[in-house]
């Protein structure tokens, strides 16, 4: 049977084919071309990139036979070390549930690629004893009310990302309430410098119209200290006894301490 070569596909010759011969062959390109869609959709991401190129079942399985056929030795030592990030792997408090998954699940995929059986079970066990602690309400509610015979992996992280939703709405109403106690505390604080400034101009007003002030922007010599920077009548000590013998205000010469002091060292 001849046949020619068009870029990288091979196109057979079939004007010498019978009709049935015809129809057989394309029910063989049908069946092939489904034997490969197969393939492409039974395997993971990284195994799906390697076959993308094949043009025929054949080809892809060739492919992935060259790729995890080979000896038992290799092959236990892929598992061995697959087995270890299984077992270690843990959710970051930063990622999401569903992230988390998506890491476990491909660590699976290759696990089951070269011959591990891992039931759901494992697998829900896994995810329970690996999630973070803000977690443990609903993963202990999950261990007391259901059993892990039958809970699928669907229904875990379904039940797992609603209450993700919850802590999340919890988290954005305390960030919320917390700025708008901060906008309040803000506003009260401004408020009171606003009354506090209103209040010294008031002051200022008031005492400009009590304490009249002189063109050079004094008062009226004090008539106890002489100062200018008062009036008498506001003065400190005004209304006070004045010491005849020390001069200080607050108490009169009979009880003047220097005076008794000085009487008393003469002595």
């Amino acid at each position: 049977m001849g046949h020619y070569r068009r870029g990288f596909t091979i196109l057979e010759d079939t004007s010498t084919l019978t009709a049935a011969q015809k129809k057989e062959l394309k029910e063989n390109k049908q069946n092939d071309s489904r034997a490969l869609f197969a393939l492409q959709q039974a395997v993971d991401d990284t195994i799906f990139s390697r076959i993308i190129s094949a043009t025929s079942a054949k080809q892809a399985w060739n492919t992935i036979q060259g790729e995890f056929q080979r000896s038992d030795e290799v092959r236990n030592v892929k598992l061995h070390s697959l087995r270890q990030k299984f077992e270690l792997i843990r959710m970051k408090e930063s990622e999401t549930i569903k992230y988390y998954y998506c890491r476990i699940k491909e660590i699976v995929s290759q696990m089951r690629a070269y011959g591990e059986t891992i039931l759901d079970k494992k697998i829900v066990e896994k995810i329970l004893i690996s999630i973070p602690q803000k977690y443990d309400a609903i993963a202990t509610m999950i261990e007391q009310t259901k059993d892990f015979d039958t809970l699928s992996v669907t229904q875990l992280m379904g039940s797992l990302e609603a209450y993700e939703q919850r802590l999340k709405r919890h988290e954005e109403d305390l960030v919320e309430n917390s700025f708008q106690s901060k906008l309040k505390l803000r506003s009260q604080n401004k408020e009171y410098e606003g009354n506090k400034s209103r209040g010294e101009i008031c002051r200022n007003k008031e005492n400009s119209r009590s304490f009249p002030m002189t063109r050079q922007g004094k008062y009226p010599p004090c008539g106890i200290c002489k100062k200018t920077s008062h009036m008498g009548k506001y003065y400190w000590h005004h209304g006070k006894p004045q010491c005849q013998y020390c001069k200080k205000f607050g108490h009169v010469e009979k009880y003047c301490r220097n005076k008794n002091k000085h009487q008393a060292n003469f002595a």
